[in-house]
């Protein structure tokens, strides 16, 4: 096969994957997409004008992706040449590269497609540069990450993004209907009995990829075996016992382990606990660290709650010794506890908005000594020298709160916490402004004896 051969629909032998044997050969059998590849949208209408540029298709596992740049290179007439990010490296791109300036100059276009093009180096994406600025070839990528953290901005700039979409259950049953009924690819000259029920289950259990669907579909027609009459019946039982587990998507360096840290998060700050039990149990069942989970929500104790329930603190970091000393599955109840809580307990960022002020002016004035009454004179020449100087012993004042300042002089004043009025909270707004009338009448001269 030369480096350009195009493998043709009719090339794939009958015992090849199911997914693939049933791989669409126009546009027309394309499932799913209608936003980029509905009559009229700007991808249908670049391909049907054959007015192609560079693109990067992004999207999740089994939404289409390598499918639909094999159609872009079939119905532009194309040269296709197909990369894999993994095996390839930069004497297979120059080898490509150069072979494609020849096919240019012959009045013929080279589609190189690129699956998981992310998984390319800085070195390897530059590569393409040149040759995607000089009209040699027409990149596809395809990408399960976001690319914009994935492909180098130089790339980037020189493409266009076209976001792919999960597939949806009924787009999915269509496909799983058209492989029972397709005898020339597909499962058509099988005798196969399946209910609608089973064909539901099987989409829902490929979570929007059709791949996964596929596969399931074949698994389970090799695993029942033919009654009397010759059939092959796709029972419910015989499905579970295929199934075992859903697959859920939750890559642990990717988007989507962002994703769903960020829907959890934000669940439990607008105080959903529904919300915030389905993504802690997404998050767990896909796999994720419990740990990592743990943390997070010690984080949100402290972020969205902080002294409105003090008490939040204490049960997320219970809850992260509890996964921690028993392990899963047992542990995920303690952190569904803690979660729980943290959603549904009283909510104040007033900690985290005075960090945040403290820390912009660490930033933006100088950093004043510590003011000499502040300091302990622990030998004589500190004492000498002044310091502990004015110092006043809370202990020794009726109301327990000295008439002295403690922050530095270019910030006395200052106010970084503000407590909220929600919990625990409203009793240390009261008792703040308690104290503030304390020293305020202290400086007038008010309430010495």
């Amino acid at each position: 096969m030369s480096l350009f051969a195009k493998l043709e629909p009719e090339q794939i032998a009958h015992s090849a994957p199911l997914a693939e044997r049933m791989r669409p050969r126009a546009l027309e059998e394309f499932a799913g997409q209608q936003a980029l590849l509905g009559p009229g949208k700007p991808l249908r209408v670049a391909i049907e004008t054959d007015d192609l540029g560079s693109m990067i298709l992004w999207g999740p596992p089994g939404c289409g992706k390598t499918t639909l740049a094999r159609l872009i290179a079939r119905r532009t007439h194309s040269e296709f040449v197909s990369f894999s990010a993994v095996l390839s490296g930069i004497r297979e791109i120059k080898d490509v590269m150069t072979a494609a300036e020849r096919t240019r100059r012959a009045g013929q276009r080279t589609i190189v497609f690129v699956d998981e093009v992310h998984r390319f180096n800085k070195a390897q994406q530059d590569a393409f540069l040149p040759h995607v600025e000089a009209g040699n070839i027409t990149l596809i990528g395809a990408t399960t990450e976001n690319p914009s953290f994935e492909i180098i901005a130089p790339l980037l700039s020189r493409t266009r993004v076209y976001t792919l979409q999960a597939l949806t259950n009924p787009e999915i049953l269509g496909l799983l209907r058209r492989a029972l009924a397709d005898k020339e690819r597909g499962l058509g000259g099988d005798r196969i009995e399946a209910n609608e029920g089973v064909l539901e289950r099987i989409a829902a259990f490929a979570n929007g990829d059709a791949r996964a669907a596929y596969n399931t579909l074949e698994a389970l027609v090799r695993a029942a075996l033919p009654g009397a009459d010759g059939a092959r019946v796709l029972s419910e039982e015989l499905l579970s016992a295929a199934l075992q587990r859903k697959f859920l998507l939750c890559d642990k360096s990717g988007e989507e382990h962002y994703n769903l840290i960020s829907a959890l998060h934000k669940s439990v700050r607008n105080s959903d606990a529904d919300a915030t039990l389905y993504w802690l149990a997404r998050m767990l069942e896909s796999g994720e660290d419990p740990l990592y989970v743990a943390r997070r929500l010690v984080r949100m104790a402290s972020e969205d709650i902080g002294l409105a329930d003090p008490a939040a603190l204490q049960i997320a970091v219970a809850a992260m010794q509890a996964v921690d000393f028993v392990g899963v599955p047992e542990g995920n109840l303690a952190l569904a506890q803690a979660a729980v809580y943290l959603a549904l307990a009283p909510k104040s960022n007033a900690l985290y908005t005075g960090y945040g002020e403290a820390q912009k002016d660490l930033q933006t004035t100088t950093s004043e000594p510590v003011p000499m009454h502040l300091r302990n004179a622990v030998t004589g020449l500190m004492k000498h020298e002044g310091y502990g100087h004015g110092y006043q012993y809370a202990h020794d004042t009726p109301d327990k709160v000295a008439d002295m300042d403690c922050l530095p002089p270019s910030l006395a004043g200052r106010k970084y916490y503000q407590p909220g009025e929600q919990g625990f909270e409203q009793r240390l707004r009261e008792r703040m402004n308690e104290i503030r009338g304390i020293k305020s009448r202290r400086a007038s001269g008010a309430g010495k004896a």
